[in-house]
This record gives structure tokens, C-alpha cells and sequence, in this order.
């Protein structure tokens, strides 16, 4: 199974730790919003809280492009703040494992 169809699982499933099961120990998600990176344990932290509320939810997800040193990926996503945003999310892959993400969002309206 593929690194995406893993991803796309854990998302629509709403299983946070099929997803982070996924994550390289050195995982790094690079936040260009705030200009902030979270390590693993903070992104687990984001994802769980987002998943708990019930709010989280993926539309239209695909692949578009994978090999073993890269996936990126687009989605639209619904946050629990009420937000929709587009997501595009290129992931950088080391034995196997996602080490790190980073995302561009564009806002859009539901």
C-alpha cells in the first residue's frame, strides 16, 4: 500500500493514529501561516484535538504525484473553526515514513 492510500485511510476513517503511524520520528510540519514548524508530538497534539471535535473533514482528496522521496497531495478540508480551506500538501518521505510536511491553503467558501 502506498504512503497516499495510508493517508487518504486515515483521513476519511477520522483515525488520527493510522496517520501519525506514518510519521517519521524527526517529522517536522512546517505551518507557513505562522511561520512556525511543529515536531511530532505537537502535530499529534493538533490532529488529535482536531479529529476529537468532530469538525475535521477531507473532500475531493488526490494524489498527484508519489515515488519514495516525495508525495504531494491535494484536498479540500473543513476545520472545526467553521473554515473550508483548499490544501495542497507536499511531503518529503525518508524510510518510508512522511519526515516532513509542508502545506499552501487557499480559503475558500462552503
Amino acid at each position: 500500500m502506498s504512503i497516499y492510500e495510508v493517508v487518504q485511510a486515515a483521513m476519511h476513517g477520522q483515525d488520527p493514529d493510522k496517520y501519525l503511524g506514518l510519521l517519521h520520528d524527526d517529522f517536522q510540519f512546517v505551518r507557513h501561516q505562522s511561520g512556525n514548524t511543529m515536531d511530532k508530538a505537537a502535530t499529534a497534539d493538533m490532529i488529535r484535538r482536531m479529529v476529537a471535535s468532530g469538525g475535521l473533514a477531507v473532500h475531493d482528496q488526490r494524489c498527484l504525484y508519489e515515488n519514495g522521496d516525495i508525495l504531494v497531495e491535494h484536498s479540500v478540508m473543513d476545520f472545526p473553526d467553521g473554515t473550508r480551506e483548499a490544501v495542497m500538501a507536499v511531503h518529503m518521505l525518508r524510510d518510508g515514513k512522511i519526515i516532513r510536511t509542508e502545506t499552501g491553503a487557499t480559503p475558500v467558501s462552503k
